[in-house]
């Protein structure tokens, strides 16, 4: 075989091992749905918030030169 090239019969079995595992290994992406709501309160104004970033970027800044 040459560069790029593959064995049909290994991909042939790579997809029967997969979705149709009998040892029951496969996932299932739907398991932990959750219908619901997730808030967090910050604790700080928006105003804060925003002058700590600009801080933190200032501080990158003065640390690159």
């Amino acid at each position: 075989m040459g560069f790029g090239s593959y064995d049909e019969s290994e991909q042939e079995r790579q997809q029967n091992d997969g979705a149709d595992a009998a040892d029951g290994s496969t996932v299932d992406a739907h398991e932990n749905d959750h219908e619901g709501e997730a808030s967090f309160e910050a604790g700080a104004s928006t105003d804060d918030l925003v002058s700590q970033l600009q801080t933190m970027k200032d501080e990158d800044e003065d640390d690159e030169e």
